[in-house]
């Protein structure tokens, strides 16, 4: 549907009705129901811009332009992330289409961009978590070990964004500072690679203005690589879980990589794993 056409205050009904439509969206969630932390001095209810376009894997000035009804280009996997992070039933994101001047898809588009030999690679790293991303940090396929261990679900687009603005992430990994700084500084080195791709900047610019934390760590320039490591986490039901992990790079994939996890020796966490893993797929209980 081309917008344009239409008469002029048809158009301007149009802007309003998308306008409040998201803005009431927006003010339905807190940020605590998101995984976020809450924090104060929020002016309205709700969930802000910024932290709606970050969640969204979008850029925040794209995001005021449709929440303003600004007549810019739109696609599905854009309005389907915007109804994901917003929480919308299947009438509200189908709404939200029309409204944004685009015809409800019937199905939403598999992601197949991972082959199907890479997927079963990481789902035999099990009781091991692995999973893969993008140059820009997106998770693109997930192991349920690393979903478990992590924590990462469906409204989980972005290892980068879920550190920094997942609640649970904060309070679970071990050090988190020093985590956050290490992982600033692998961002930074991930842009020089890529001098030409603007994507880097409109993340670097969001993730300033949805956390205070990674725009401090930010302003400070760190840079650094770590394609092997150790991490540790305190987990809600399996207590402190201690992982080496090793990056490797995808050549049939440039910029992808692939992150593998191995239970520390003499830490317990393998056993501990395996039970977890055992027991869910015995009784058929999803975490």
């Amino acid at each position: 549907m081309d917008l344009s056409r239409l008469p002029a205050d048809a158009r301007q009904r149009r802007r309003s009705e998308i306008r409040e439509f998201l803005r009431s969206r927006r003010a339905r969630l807190s940020p605590e129901d998101l995984g976020m932390p809450g924090g104060g001095g929020r002016r309205t209810p709700g969930l802000r811009r910024e932290e709606v376009a970050v969640l969204a894997g979008v850029g925040v000035s794209w995001y005021t332009w449709l929440e303003q009804g600004r007549e810019i280009n739109v696609s599905e996997d854009v309005l389907d992330a915007v109804a994901r992070v917003l929480r919308l039933d299947i009438a509200e994101r189908e709404h939200l289409y029309l409204l944004s001047g685009l015809n409800p898809p019937r199905a939403r588009p598999a992601d197949r961009e991972v082959s199907p030999g890479l997927r079963r690679v990481i789902d035999g790293w099990l009781p091991r978590p692995a999973y893969i991303i993008d140059r820009h940090w997106n998770l693109l396929a997930v192991n349920r070990a690393a979903r478990l261990v992590f924590g990462y679900d469906e409204d989980d687009h972005s290892c980068l964004v879920s550190f920094f603005t997942r609640a649970r992430f904060r309070t679970a990994v071990c050090h988190w500072e020093d985590a956050a700084r290490e992982i600033v500084g692998q961002f930074r080195a991930d842009a020089a690679r890529y001098p030409d791709d603007p994507e880097f900047g409109r993340l670097a610019s969001d993730m300033c203005a949805a956390s205070p934390a990674f725009a401090e760590i930010w302003a400070e320039h760190p840079v650094g690589s770590a394609p092997q490591g150790t991490k540790a986490l305190h987990h809600p039901e399996l207590g402190e879980l201690v992982f080496e992990y090793a990056t490797l790079p995808l050549p049939e994939l440039p910029g992808h990589r692939l992150l593998l996890y191995t239970p520390a020796p003499g830490t317990g966490t393998e056993a501990r794993m395996a039970d977890v893993l055992t027991e869910e797929a015995t009784t058929g209980r999803g975490r």
